[in-house]
């Protein structure tokens, strides 16, 4: 039977060493039939918890579901080892790379005026790591999660329009109009789908896919 790490070595060693436990042939049967697909909506779980956690202030909850969260990445990292395709240290220096290279501001000598500066950088730097791999973003319109909330994807995509010139600016609106307005005309659109027994978020994940095909028809032309 395998034996929990010492305390003695670092906590993340430790949570390495358990996850490297649960999937070995002796630890946990759920854990060890577990694979990349079966996982992946846990992660979407836990951050939408983390969430709660954050919008409630509530700060041993979120200890709590910054660790949940980690062990999904603990998780993968310990699935893709077992694959030979990388591990925790791997995708750890990966991502110190990365935090290093983009922000030349900070550890390099490159100057930035304000944080509109950093995020063209960022952006820049981002490009310029992709060029001529296989995860090139070619369009301006590439880069949205397919995966996101139908309300969230319909702005980023818009959001992406609109600083690739692609979409027409935001249209005058009224002076009077408020947050609790829209939120109002929101929820209002939601019952109306509800009456018809219609998927708003299948709906608005159409129109959304409609205009991007049209945006990046126009990109090309």
């Amino acid at each position: 039977m395998p034996k929990a790490p010492p305390r003695k070595l670092p906590p993340i060693r430790q949570l390495l060493e358990i996850m490297a436990a649960l999937r070995a042939p002796d630890g946990c049967p759920w854990d060890r039939e577990q694979d990349h697909q079966s996982l992946r909506w846990h992660a979407v779980e836990e951050v939408y918890e983390l969430l709660d956690a954050i919008e409630a202030d509530d700060d041993h909850e979120m200890a709590e579901e910054l660790g949940d969260l980690l062990l999904q990445v603990v998780f993968h990292a310990q699935l893709a080892r077992e694959r030979g395709v990388f591990d925790f240290d791997a995708l750890t220096q990966r991502l110190v790379d990365k935090l290093v290279r983009r922000h030349p501001h900070v550890f390099g000598d490159v100057k930035v005026k304000d944080v509109d500066q950093v995020w063209a950088n960022w952006e820049q730097i981002k490009r310029a790591e992709k060029a001529g791999s296989q995860h090139e973003r070619k369009s301006a319109m590439d880069g949205v999660p397919a995966r996101l909330p139908a309300l969230m994807q319909a702005q980023k995509t818009l959001k992406k329009a609109r600083k690739a010139k692609l979409a027409s600016p935001a249209p005058a609106t009224p002076t009077k109009l408020s947050k609790k307005t829209v939120a109002a005309e929101l929820f209002r659109l939601a019952e109306l789908c509800q009456d018809r027994e219609w998927s708003a978020e299948e709906l608005l994940r159409q129109e959304t896919a409609r205009r991007e095909r049209a945006w990046r028809k126009a990109e090309k032309s």
